[in-house]
């Protein structure tokens, strides 16, 4: 079994009230330990003290993130990947930025508000042996950048595919109405873990801006190639009153491997 984890934990310079990130850090960790993931993918994670608690206080993990860059204090923002050493083997890592010159760091396109960055790793699960390429990113938030940022991803995902096992992971800015998500899945390459377990496309959203009934909207995804059955996926509404462990709910995925 593979234990896969996407939270967006919101940017630790937001001023977020009751919820900013030095109150709820503990709780948000607190959501990571309980569901004990072997593959975490993080989305806005600011390499300062908010990346390093994050550090010291998953030890198993090999934490890789890239600066995302651009103007401003949330240059240092970064869509890091976890995994946990004991399960897997590391073969190779890499980020590229979801623009026309990827390998351009901090390089924008298609009306984009900040540098958005695609973070990989890949691994080899030393109980099986099989191969897999860990994917985590984080769209932006403008409409013509999302299928942009979409695009140039399934691009990416199209020229390693035929190699290997995906997961993919991040917050994607996009409900599963849109163009990006059809990019995405619509041939059955990548398959939306949630809706393998619940098909009946109720109770997906993810993002609720703590608590806003308004603001809810399914944005983040756990998708995977064909290798894998997906034996469960849930997302982690837990909070404590008023607060909760970020405006994103943590969402999960246990896979296992085709026969």
């Amino acid at each position: 079994m593979i234990k896969v984890m996407s939270f967006n934990i919101r940017v630790g310079l937001a001023d977020d009230g009751e919820n900013h990130w030095d109150r709820r850090k503990s709780f948000a960790l607190e959501r990571i330990h309980a569901f004990g993931p072997d593959l975490i993918g993080l989305q806005e994670c600011l390499d300062t003290e908010q990346a390093e608690f994050v550090r010291a206080n998953l030890p198993d993990y090999h934490f890789f993130g890239v600066h995302r860059g651009g103007p401003g204090g949330t240059a240092l923002e970064m869509a890091p990947l976890l995994f946990r050493r004991s399960p897997f083997h590391l073969l190779d890592t890499g980020c590229f930025w979801l623009s026309e010159t990827p390998e351009i760091s901090g390089s924008m396109s298609w009306q984009s508000n900040y540098p958005r960055t695609v973070s990989w790793a890949r691994l080899s699960c030393r109980r099986t042996g099989s191969v897999l390429t860990y994917v985590n990113t984080h769209f932006d938030y403008e409409p013509t950048a999302i299928e942009g940022d979409a695009r140039a991803l399934r691009q990416w995902l199209d020229q390693i595919r035929q190699d290997t096992a995906l997961i993919v992971t991040g917050d994607f800015n996009a409900d599963k109405d849109s163009n990006a998500y059809r990019l995405l899945t619509g041939d059955g390459t990548l398959i939306d873990a949630l809706r393998q377990i619940q098909p009946n496309e109720e109770d997906e959203a993810t993002f609720h801006g703590y608590g806003r009934q308004e603001e809810m909207a399914a944005i983040d995804w756990i998708l995977v190639s064909d290798h894998f059955r997906v034996l469960d996926a849930q997302i982690d509404r837990s909070r404590q009153g008023n607060l909760f462990p970020s405006d994103h709910y943590p969402i999960t995925a246990v896979l296992d491997w085709k026969a």
